[in-house]
This record gives structure tokens, sequence and C-alpha cells, in this order.
């Protein structure tokens, strides 16, 4: 019963087997084999190269995150501008302002060719401050000069006078009347420090909304309108004061990336897909005028790297266009066209930056090694297919060749036995 059913079995063998007198092996399937083989181990390698290589799949999606801050690294040197003129600020949409940022910011004073100013720091000036108050009784207690006075209601030093004058809406112009001024020789440093250029580095927290980030003279502050303190020191009185400058960098990075292997993964991910630089690095913008103002409106885009073990980065890149005006003019006509600058703007690098409603996701990804075996496969079985048939077109065409080439030449030598005899 059981060899009957198993015998009934052979009619669906799709694998039928011919007997080992009965194959004809000639050169043309040798060459074809060789071929074959070596076709399979080609492309059975550039797959297997295919299966190892990591790839990078990109997606877009929204950007659902909330309450999240930003931090803008930035490396700008201003060649004319001297450091106790410069002052960085920050002003978002939510009604944030950050004045005058000290907290991780370097400012390093510079020579007239653009090297920094052996043994001085940005903060020399405080530093003879603290030695000036040191020497000082313990009751002093120094006028404001009817500026809005400090919690303790004491201004003891030039800066806190000129605090005071800024809070109270005054522009600190006439530092040699003020007596904590003369004695710390204020004007005296300023006019050393006149013909020398600053470098500004550092990184700055910001909220991750609507804002920008302000690199002028003075200190700002908000009463009905955005207005500005601009120091006396800038003025159209021949001084070589502009603000030219190089943005070596310009970067907004996120929380990840004070992980140093995070930064590291990142860095390494832009590097491959081409996207470390930052559009405005190594950016050299000049004038010769005092009074000008560089506008740059950045495009800050979420962006997320996800590793192949799980590990994800988030970081941002941004676009940029930048837009220049000449303060002095306050209108302007091109033929028929008339331009009119209806808010006002003082000297200075303004980097206005947006958020962008998207988050990008760069993913590694790598093929399967179910997806290899498959393609194996079908590689092995596709080449020795096609092969079997040019191999059977072959052997076929040079078998109808030899036989009619046999008929031929029968027939042509027939006539020369036309008068014998066959036996």
């Amino acid at each position: 019963m059981a060899k009957g059913l198993f015998g009934a079995l052979k009619g669906i063998d799709a694998f039928g087997k011919t007997m080992e007198d009965v194959k004809v092996k000639t050169r043309t399937g040798a060459f074809l084999t060789l071929l074959s083989a070596a076709i399979i181990i080609s492309i059975t390698t550039m797959e297997f190269f295919d299966f190892r290589r990591v790839n990078i799949d990109t997606s877009i999606v929204v950007d659902r995150s909330r309450g999240e801050k930003l931090t803008a690294k930035l490396n700008v040197t201003f060649p004319r501008v001297p450091c106790y003129l410069l002052s960085l600020d920050v002003m978002d949409i939510s009604g944030e302002t950050q004045t005058d940022v000290s907290h991780n910011i370097v400012k390093t004073r510079l020579n007239d060719q653009g090297l920094p100013v052996p043994s001085s720091q940005s903060s020399e000036l405080r530093n003879d401050i603290d030695r000036l108050n040191e020497a000082r009784q313990n009751g002093y207690c120094g006028s404001c000069y009817g500026g809005l006075e400090p919690s303790s209601g004491c201004c003891n030093t030039c800066e806190e006078v000129r605090q005071a004058y800024v809070n109270r809406g005054w522009s600190f112009s006439t530092p040699d009347s003020v007596e904590q001024c003369v004695n710390e020789g204020w004007s005296e440093k300023l006019k050393d420090q006149a013909h020398e250029g600053c470098n500004i580095a550092g990184r700055v927290r910001v909220n991750k909304v609507v804002g920008n980030i302000h690199l002028s003279p003075g200190r700002s502050f908000r009463s009905n309108a955005q207005m500005y303190d601009l120091v006396p020191y800038l003025r159209e009185d021949g001084n070589r004061h502009d603000f030219s400058h190089t943005i070596h960098e310009l970067a907004f990075e996120g929380d990840d990336e004070y992980d140093i292997s995070k930064a590291e993964i990142g860095r390494g991910m832009k590097q491959r897909m081409g996207i470390q630089e930052n559009p405005l690095d190594g950016s050299q913008l000049r004038t010769s005028k005092q009074q000008y103002m560089f506008q740059y409106f950045l495009k800050v885009v979420s962006t997320q790297f996800r590793t192949l073990d799980g590990k994800i980065v988030n970081t941002h890149q941004y676009s940029a266009t930048h837009f220049e005006r000449d303060l002095s003019k306050g209108s302007e006509n091109s033929g028929s066209v008339h331009v009119s600058h209806t808010i006002s703007g003082i000297p200075g690098a303004f980097f206005n930056f947006e958020i962008s409603p998207i988050l990008v996701v760069h993913t590694e990804t790598r093929q399967s090694f179910a997806h290899f075996l498959t393609s194996t496969c079908a590689i092995v079985g596709g080449v020795l297919t096609v092969a079997s048939i040019i191999d059977s077109v072959l052997f076929a065409t040079s078998r109808r060749l030899k036989k009619g080439g046999g008929g031929v030449s029968v027939t042509a030598v027939s006539p020369a036995y036309g008068n014998g005899k066959l036996m």
C-alpha cells in the first residue's frame, strides 16, 4: 500500500532526471558554465556589500516638541568694534529679553592686525573695579546721579551708574562727570581701546520660538517701544568704528549635543550626509559706513538622527538670507520706486530666527538577512535559467546547421555515382 502511494507521487516530480548516457556535453556548455559562475559570484558579492552597507532614509514629520530651548553657538569677529562697545542681546516673541549676555560668552580684544591683545581679557575693566572697591571703605555708597537705583540704593562703580541710566531710559553720554568713572579711569581705558577689534564667541540659550540675537553697541531696553541706548562713542565724528564682521561659526544645537558621545554621532552623520557646514560659516561682510545694519533671517529646522543601535540625537539646521541697510538714508528713490524705512534701526549685526514646524528625521537602515537571502537565490536561479536557455538555443542551432550541411554534401556527390551500382 505504502509502495503504491509513493509510486504514485512520481507523477508530480518537477525535477525529471536524465540518464548519464544520454547527456551531451559541449565546449559551449562548459564556457557558459564558467561564465555563469563568474556572474553569480560577482553579483552575489555586490549584493553582500549592499547588505552590509548602512543607508540613511530621510522623512519629514510634524515637530510636536513643546517648551524646548535652543543653544545658539556663535563665533564672530568685529575688526573695528572694541569689546567695551559690543553688546549681545537676545529677544523673543514670548517677551523674554536677555540684555548684555555674558554667561558662557567670551570677548577677546584684538589689535590692528586682528591678533589677540596679549595678557588681556574682556573683563579687564571689571578686574580694575574690583581692586578699587577693595580699597574703599565698607560704608561707601556712590550716587546714581538721577538714574534708577538698584536694590542696594548705591552705585559704587561706573558700570552701575551706567546701568542705572539705562534702566531710567537715559543715554550715558558723560562718563567724565561721574566720580566713579573718573576714579576708575573709564574714559582713558576706552580711548586706549578705540582702535581695537573684538571677537565674541560662546553659547547662549534661547527659547524655541521666534526671536532674534543682536550684536550691537550699548545696552538694549524696552519701554513703550523697542529702543536702544546708543553709547556716545559711535557717532559721525571720523572714527573708524563700523560693524564689518566675519562669522566663523553660527549654529543651533540641541540639548543632546551636550552629551559628548551623542555630539560625536551627530557630527559623524552630518559629515556622511554632507551637511556638516552651516550656511553662514565663513561669511564675511564689509562696510565703510558707521551707521550700517546687517540683518540675517534664519529658518531653523529641527533635525533628528536615529542610529542602528537605537540612539537618538536631536539637533538643528537652518537656512539663511541676509539684508543690509544704510541707516543714514531714511528713504530711497530708484526711478519710479520709492522705498521708505519706517522702522528706525541701529548699526550692528542682527540674527532673526524663526522656528520651522517640521521635523526632519534621518534614520540609519540596513537590508534584512531575509532580503539578502532572497536576492541571492534570485541571482543564482536567474543566471542559471538564462544560461540554460542560451545553451539550448546554441545547441539546437548547431545541430540544425550540421544536419543542413550533411544533406547538401550527399546531394552534391550522388551524381558521381550515377552510372555505378550500389551494393
